[in-house]
């Protein structure tokens, strides 16, 4: 039997409180649905916004505290970008739907209007992610990196009192805020690998609560969850996250998907990059079939020298730490 009223943890951002109002609406229109609550929830990444993302202690600084109220029986629902999700969920947590993918890319909103490529000599671009930093510092080395944290209002109103001549946000969070007419430019995929997961929310429950997981295993999109599996067992893998400036897309293309993934140097100076696809007409394209393929790419990126280079990163990212 669903419980009588189907509590639903969230961050309170803009951006959470739409992804999670999204997901109650999608439960509600399933017929003899049970009602809806939305429970806030505050976590290290929103009590830490002055602390840089790699140099906070641990990982699922924006998803731990949702999902241990979700152990703990106080939520029944955690919704998350999945970006944030830890490839290793928590004891008892299940990923039990991935919604469908909103656009992955990045997305640069730049004060002049002009794009990445003509921005002026040594413009400040902002941005918490040291992904985005590592293949900003490869495409155009002259520019300034600046630390960029806070919601997306908050990023675009910096942006346009002038603390920044360019920031680089998720196209996806920048579109379902209604935004989208701040972007100046939608970053390559190719040249710009997003995060993993990016544009997907995922969904999880505890593994033992049947009732709940039949109201939201209703709303898991394949693409979606074929592409983030393939992402995130790549990602696992490699034993990556915010730390590690690696991005990576996999894409469903007629019965074929592919993934492509690069690892990138803080500085620009060093790109690994792996690609592959796994067809159906092989073998059947399962979520085991996309974690296979995840984990290949990944350890084609590492006979590449992929390891010695995160081990590198990780190394001058303690050093430069205070």
């Amino acid at each position: 039997m669903s419980p009588r009223v189907l509590r639903i943890g969230t961050r309170a951002s803009a951006l959470a409180l739409w992804q999670a109002r999204h997901v109650e609406a999608l439960v509600r229109s399933q017929p003899g649905s049970p009602a809806t609550e939305l429970v806030h929830i505050r976590t290290a990444g929103d009590a830490q916004r002055e602390v840089p993302l790699w140099q906070a202690e641990g990982r699922a600084f924006f998803t731990r505290e949702i999902d241990a109220a979700l152990t703990a029986g106080t939520i029944d629902v955690a919704v998350h970008s999945l970006k944030d999700l830890p490839t290793e969920l928590a004891a008892g947590v299940s990923l039990v739907a991935t919604l469908k993918r909103e656009d992955p890319r990045d997305a640069l909103l730049s004060r002049s209007g002009a794009p990445l490529g003509e921005l002026m000599q040594g413009a400040r671009i902002g941005t918490s992610s040291l992904r985005r930093r590592a293949f900003i510092a490869h495409a155009r080395p002259d520019v300034v990196a600046l630390e960029l944290r806070g919601n997306v209002p908050t990023r675009i109103e910096r942006l346009r009192r002038g603390d920044y001549d360019a920031i680089i946000l998720a196209a996806a969070g920048v579109t379902r805020l209604g935004l989208s007419e701040h972007i100046t430019q939608y970053l390559p995929a190719d040249a710009f690998p997003p995060a993993v997961s990016q544009g997907v929310i995922g969904i999880c429950a505890r593994a033992d609560d049947s009732a709940t997981g039949t109201w939201l295993s209703a709303l898991d999109d394949r693409c979606a969850r074929l592409a983030s599996s393939a992402e995130r067992a790549l990602l696992a893998r490699l034993q990556g996250g915010c730390q590690v400036p690696l991005g990576a897309l996999a894409e469903l293309r007629g019965d074929t998907l592919h993934l492509a993934a690069a690892v990138c140097a803080l500085d620009g100076s060093r790109e690994l990059r792996a690609q592959g696809s796994h067809s159906a007409a092989q073998a059947p394209l399962t979520v085991d079939a996309a974690v296979a393929l995840g984990e290949r790419i990944a350890d084609e990126l590492i006979a590449s020298g992929a390891a010695q280079l995160i081990a590198q990163q990780r190394e001058a990212l303690a050093v430069a730490a205070p």
